[in-house]
């Protein structure tokens, strides 16, 4: 479809650095002191203090995923060559390896344990005692997506045949499951912890209730319908509407769609159509505690949603497209990857120095 454009300018780029191969991740740290950034080359490196740290330099094997714990203290990544490496500051101290391929990880909200996939299992490790915590059989396939509820009391995991969900305070008990007919691709659980979400080959997005999913009850899921294609990306908002829910944005190809849960205990999700791209979109986030949504793709543009209606300001900036985003803490930067390896980083007017 044709774009638009916008002259805006809320947003300016205050720092421009380059990896050898395009980055395949971007994160905050929780203070937003640091940024980190990987690359399809094998870099690791650090923005902190408008300088570039390297942590690991190019060595052709790709590292795919990157986070840091709850509270900063720890940093880890894995990729291709089946290792899963965590610092503390700057200094590595674990190593795990003979893994096979890790494209997932995620740290829990409440404490030092990672998360991580390789092939079918996801292993739960302790960063402060290293040691292993569990190994989590998912069977239906290799786990494609990974994440933990905000009370860090259940871990979700996603794949064919869709989500299974552990209690962490007793893992040994079988998961809850969300039954979806095909393969969940994206999933997330939104952060006040309510509701549980799953992107789907089906061209199809299940969202359950908490509540009713660790019931004995039927959990009821919404399914919701009319994509062009698979969902790559389920985001939710911070914050809720005027409904009292969370905004839950989902992107399919070149389009997203907005679903809002309408008012009533057995009320529907409603959805509202975004259009502006003309690449398929790779990565999607709501700013802290607001409905702005940003939105990248491979046309090389970074759309800027205000209140998840209209786009307010596009940002470009990549050779090709963008990879990767992520709001800092505060919503008053943000960070993004491109297929060239462009590490960009923009601040709002006003905010920054």
């Amino acid at each position: 479809m044709s774009q638009s454009t916008v002259d805006s300018q809320e947003f300016k780029l205050i720092s421009s650095q380059s990896l050898s191969d395009y980055v395949t991740a971007v994160t905050w740290s929780a203070d937003g002191e640091v940024l980190a950034a990987t690359s399809a080359a094998g870099e690791v490196v650090f923005w902190q203090n408008n300088d570039l740290i390297t942590l690991q330099s190019a060595n052709d094997e790709s590292v795919d995923c990157a986070a840091f714990s709850h509270d900063g203290s720890f940093f880890a990544v894995a990729g291709q060559n089946g290792q899963v490496k965590i610092w503390q500051g700057n200094e590595l101290i674990t190593t795990l390896d003979g893994f096979g391929w890790v494209d997932k990880l995620a740290w829990s909200p409440k404490c030092n344990h990672l998360a991580f996939s390789w092939g079918r299992k996801v292993q739960v490790w302790d960063a402060d005692s290293k040691s292993l915590v569990i190994n989590l059989d998912f069977d239906n396939s290799s786990a494609l997506g990974i994440d933990w509820r905000n009370d860090g009391n259940y871990l979700a995991i996603s794949g064919h045949r869709g989500v299974k969900v552990w209690n962490t305070q007793s893992w040994n008990n079988e998961p809850y499951i969300v039954d979806v007919p095909s393969t969940s691709l994206a999933m997330a659980w939104s952060p006040d912890g309510r509701y549980l979400a799953s992107g789907n080959m089906d061209k199809t997005i299940t969202v359950v209730e908490s509540e009713l999913l660790f019931s004995e009850d039927d959990p009821r899921p919404w399914f919701l319908h009319g994509f062009p294609g698979k969902i790559r990306q389920v985001v939710w908002s911070e914050i809720n509407s005027d409904t009292g829910s969370p905004l839950l944005a989902c992107s399919s190809m070149d389009g997203i769609v907005l679903w809002e849960k309408q008012p009533g205990e057995d009320s529907d999700w409603e959805g509202g159509v975004l259009t502006n791209h003309a690449g398929i979109i790779q990565a999607m986030s709501f700013a802290p505690e607001s409905f702005l949504l940003a939105s990248a793709a491979s046309d090389g543009w970074l759309c800027l949603w205000q209140n998840a209606q209209e786009v307010s300001q596009i940002i470009t900036g990549v050779k090709d497209g963008f990879t990767c985003i992520d709001w800092h803490p505060q919503g008053n930067k943000i960070a993004a990857g491109g297929d060239n390896g462009e590490l960009l980083i923009w601040g709002k007017a006003n905010s920054y120095q």
